[in-house]
């Protein structure tokens, strides 16, 4: 099987039409995830090996990627050699047509590479919008891109010191949600980064009058399910003047899901999965001359 192939691909979609990242059983009705999307992509390839993408890094309904990633196998029929990374890139986008998903990068990656356990980082943005009362303020490039908030500011002081209390290695179980995963998850992470900076809107050069955004940065080697959509909805609170700074830390020492106050979570709409680190080491393919078909063969 000289011809098997793995790869590790880098993608990024718009999440409003699907019904998260990760495959969706055969026996339910309604959106796809966008796996559902790119394993029908790949099977169009016409490989001779069952395809099975494994995605890195999962994300709800509604939440958005720059940049996700996943590896799977691929063997051509005839003993064809295997794609290179361009020519699979532009295959995939094609058979992808109409849907708001992208493949914009792949690597031929050693036979034992994993998509999600090779991970070094990955690091999720999180768009605040303010002063908007009603959806149609804002530009059509944002919708459902962002939280929009009514209030005009926010008690930036309280988040940044509500923010310094969540970073470093602590245990975030009363920033989890419940799931099927939660006696099998360890609470315990490291947020290496939790930052507030301003943002812009999409359309910041072009829209006839402006919006104040402001962008989070959570950055960790992974995290628990809606972690970043709750410490997300606590800081909000903190600079809505909804939650103190002191109650945030009584919320995190309390390390009991049930400790985190109900109607705070940020919803979906706003969260981006900006980028998923891996070492460049990892990534390197000891490739055999001809082992790739060219894009002219």
């Amino acid at each position: 099987m000289h011809n098997l192939a793995r790869y590790l691909i880098f993608f990024q979609y718009i999440g409003t039409k699907y019904r998260g990242v990760v495959k969706v059983p055969s026996d339910q009705l309604g959106k796809k995830g966008v796996q559902d999307h790119l394993e029908e992509a790949i099977q169009r390839l016409r490989p001779i090996n069952p395809v099975s993408l494994l995605v890195s890094s999962r994300t709800d309904t509604g939440v958005h990627a720059l940049s996700n990633s996943a590896h799977f196998d691929l063997q051509r029929k005839n003993e064809k050699l295997p794609f290179t990374e361009d020519v699979l890139v532009q295959a995939l986008n094609f058979h992808l047509k109409e849907e708001q998903i992208r493949v914009t990068h792949a690597h031929r990656v050693p036979d034992d590479f994993h998509a999600r356990f090779h991970a070094q980082s990955r690091t999720y943005v999180y768009r605040i919008a303010l002063g908007i009362t009603h959806h149609t303020l804002l530009p059509l490039t944002d919708c459902n891109l962002c939280w929009s908030l009514r209030n005009t500011e926010l008690d930036m002081d309280a988040m940044h010191e509500a923010a310094a209390l969540l970073v470093g290695t602590h245990d975030f179980s009363s920033f989890r949600a419940v799931n099927s995963d939660i006696l099998f998850k360890n609470p315990v992470k490291t947020m290496d980064v939790v930052a507030i900076q301003p943002g812009s809107s999409f359309a910041h050069s072009h829209f006839h009058r402006q919006i104040h955004f402001w962008e989070l940065t959570f950055k960790s080697r992974s995290f628990l399910y809606k972690q970043v959509r709750r410490m997300t909805g606590a800081l909000v609170a903190a600079g809505q003047g909804l939650l103190s700074v002191s109650q945030i830390k009584q919320i995190l020492d309390a390390r009991d899901t049930l400790a985190y106050p109900q109607g705070v979570v940020a919803p979906a709409q706003g969260l981006f999965l900006k980028s998923v680190d891996y070492k460049e080491s990892d990534l390197v393919f000891s490739q055999q001359p001809d082992s790739t078909e060219n894009p002219k063969s």
